[in-house]
């Protein structure tokens, strides 16, 4: 494992940023060169914040290599970590914020020991008590298309305290809808990010639609 984060690497500083800004791109990719070509993309059109998926070939390596393109204050996370074997993989890339699909508790526990910000993924308030009951307050809502944004409003009833980020099927244009349904952030994959580039129309593509749905989130934070 490595040393304890630095300062900006600890769980409630990143966790701040997130808050922040808003928005976790998601990216899930066929080959480590795909996800490497979509991160750099989505960096140099101004997303700053994303998760290469653990299902990605190589992932820890895009992480590294995303990580010497991007400028200091972008956070990068590695997603879909479901065996705790990946868990010190992700730690020692250096990866700022864990994520899993699931919460089984030894999985959670291995993320936790890390230091640095976990989100285990929930979708059921049994889940969420169980998550909560390891004293994490933060956690993906995931597949969040399986009960919308009315969903997440109706779980944050009882849990008020809990900061859900919604992923899984969700649309750029649906964001503010999540958002104004309590979301602290929204992760966004494959509906903004393809898995593959295969042409610079594609590329180009991908940047107006980041551009975009930054700029609207900015409109909403202003």
């Amino acid at each position: 494992m490595n040393e304890p984060p630095e300062e900006r690497s600890r769980p409630e500083a990143v966790l701040g940023e997130i808050a922040q800004r808003g928005l976790i791109v998601v990216i899930r990719s066929p080959t480590g060169a795909d996800a490497f070509r979509v991160g750099r993309v989505l960096l140099e059109a101004g997303v700053d914040i994303l998760e290469v998926t653990g299902t990605t070939p190589d992932c820890c390596a895009v992480l590294a290599g995303l990580r010497r393109e991007a400028a200091s204050h972008v956070l990068l996370g590695i997603g879909s970590i479901r065996r705790v074997d990946d868990v010190a993989r992700a730690d020692d890339a250096g990866a700022d914020f864990l994520v899993s699909p699931g919460s089984p508790v030894p999985l959670v526990e291995a993320m936790l020991q890390t230091g640095r910000l976990v989100l285990p993924g929930v979708l059921t308030p049994t889940e969420v008590l169980q998550v909560q009951a390891l004293g994490i307050e933060a956690m993906k809502l995931f597949p969040a298309q399986l009960v919308g944004p009315a969903g997440l409003h109706a779980l944050r009833g009882p849990f008020p305290d809990v900061a859900f980020v919604p992923t899984g099927g969700i649309a750029p244009q649906d964001v503010r809808r999540w958002m104004d349904a309590g979301a602290l952030a929204v992760g966004v994959g494959g509906s903004l990010a393809p898995a593959t580039l295969p042409s610079d129309a594609d590329t180009a593509g991908l940047a107006d639609r980041a551009r975009a749905l930054l700029e609207d989130l900015s409109k909403r934070t202003a």
